[in-house]
């Protein structure tokens, strides 16, 4: 009879838009996310985390019903087990407020919180932008100031003077308030009737349901049309305007630079007054780093109690790319030490020794192959030195006879040995990690 092979199994790719970060290119990450929490941490905002699931209806009241994230992007499926609609978040600003709800997080005051987290929204992959892409984001929530706009902008440039990025601005706008953005919505409908022959097919979408987001096209054939739309801040009354004027007081008396965008525009009910962009031009159309602004009527949307609250999201994809175009390249993290195992019988008494290493803060890499404890000594050399080490730890069969072990420099002072005591590790521990 003859004898069948087996078939091969099919090879498994990640889906398109959401990508695999492997070592070399985590450590970026982790230098990012350290810096972002030291900076969040002399800001005094506290970290949040929310699902990556929520109820679809979230999203639809919370991002808006005629957004393209709610209409095209979404990643929305119904729940087998009991039916309920649910949708991978597109966005955290939503989570954030229905938590806030939820646990009544502002019942004894206002509160300065941060998230890092994947997204997930249905787009073209491209340069910066991907399916599943991650976003920090902040929320000051129950603070009716306008020195909180003001100060989470602040935050934001300090993040980037932090990560040493440059040539990067920020543009500012007003929404002002509900009655102002209404006579303005009656203007630019007024307006943009008398180009109907030139809007686009979003463009005529888009009219009579929200207007103010044509101001955001991306149609170059619309450039003078939106050009010459007229602009939100000649609705605004006194008191915006005033308020206006603070937030850009106080970003200048800080020191941070600023233009104003009559163009900026947040096309949902729930936003007003403040509103502001980090771009950098280094990124092509994937230039805007930073989106956000103050959103006061969110909470009532999403069934809480009228609660003032501003925010930003930043794309952390974006930030990795304009450091890396820019020369900012995390170095990979490397083991203090390497341990080179001439002979099997020392595997027991090496992981005793790493263990107690480890727990006193070194850190330590061990020699393990198919052939572990049998390699030769040039090639766990070899190892070691590829690892990066500053050290190689030779648990040689004397030296354990003796209750000891040889500690060989790999960087510094190249070839140097000292002897130390498999008895007092604590002693000299210390004495391997490497210097901040």
């Amino acid at each position: 009879m003859e004898k069948l092979s087996p078939q091969k199994a099919e090879k498994l790719v990640a889906v398109k838009g959401m990508n695999d970060i492997l070592p070399d290119e985590s450590a970026r990450w982790e230098a990012l996310e350290q810096t972002v929490r030291g900076v969040m941490r002399r800001f005094a905002f506290e970290n949040i985390r929310t699902p990556v699931v929520e109820q679809t209806s979230l999203f639809v009241r919370g991002t808006g019903q005629t957004t393209d994230i709610v209409m095209k992007e979404m990643y929305s499926f119904e729940d087998r087990l009991n039916g309920e609609a649910l949708t991978l978040r597109p966005e955290n600003t939503p989570g954030v407020v229905r938590a806030a709800i939820e646990h009544n997080l502002t019942y004894d005051g206002g509160k300065r919180l941060y998230y890092m987290g994947p997204m997930f929204r249905h787009e073209r992959p491209q340069r910066g932008r991907y399916r599943q892409f991650y976003q920090l984001g902040v929320e000051a929530l129950g603070f009716e100031g306008p020195e909180v706009d003001a100060e989470i902008i602040l935050l934001a440039h300090a993040l980037f003077k932090e990560l040493g990025l440059k040539n990067v601005r920020v543009e500012l706008n007003s929404l002002g308030v509900t009655g102002e953005r209404a006579a303005h919505r009656t203007a630019l409908i007024q307006y943009f009737e008398q180009f109907m022959d030139l809007l686009d097919d979003d463009a005529k979408k888009r009219l009579y349901t929200n207007p103010l987001r044509i101001l955001d096209t991306k149609n170059p054939a619309l450039k003078e049309v939106v050009h010459n739309a007229p602009m939100l801040t000649a609705f605004l009354g006194p008191e915006s305007l005033a308020r206006f004027e603070s937030v850009k007081s106080a970003l200048t008396a800080c020191g941070v630079p600023w233009t104003i965008n009559p163009l900026l525009v947040r096309g949902l009910d729930y936003y007003s007054h403040t509103v502001f962009e980090f771009y950098t031009d280094e990124l092509g159309a994937q230039g805007a780093l930073i989106g956000g602004g103050r959103y006061d009527g969110l909470f009532e949307l999403l069934g809480g109690k009228s609660t003032p609250a501003v925010g930003w999201g930043l794309g952390m994809e974006r930030v990795l790319e304009l450091l890396k175009s820019q020369g900012q390249v995390a170095s990979k993290p490397v083991p203090d030490a390497y341990a080179i195992v001439p002979d099997a019988s020392a595997l027991t008494t090496v992981l005793h020794c790493l263990q107690q290493l480890r727990e006193q803060g070194v850190s330590v890499q061990m020699h393990a192959s198919a052939n572990a404890g049998t390699a030769s000594m040039k090639s766990q050399f070899k190892k070691a030195d590829a690892s990066g080490a500053r050290y190689a730890l030779i648990f040689g069969v004397d030296e354990i006879a003796s209750g000891q072990l040889t500690v060989k420099s790999l960087r510094d002072g190249i070839g140097a040995q000292t002897v130390y005591p498999l008895n007092a590790i604590s002693q000299w521990a210390l004495k391997l990690q490497s210097v901040a």
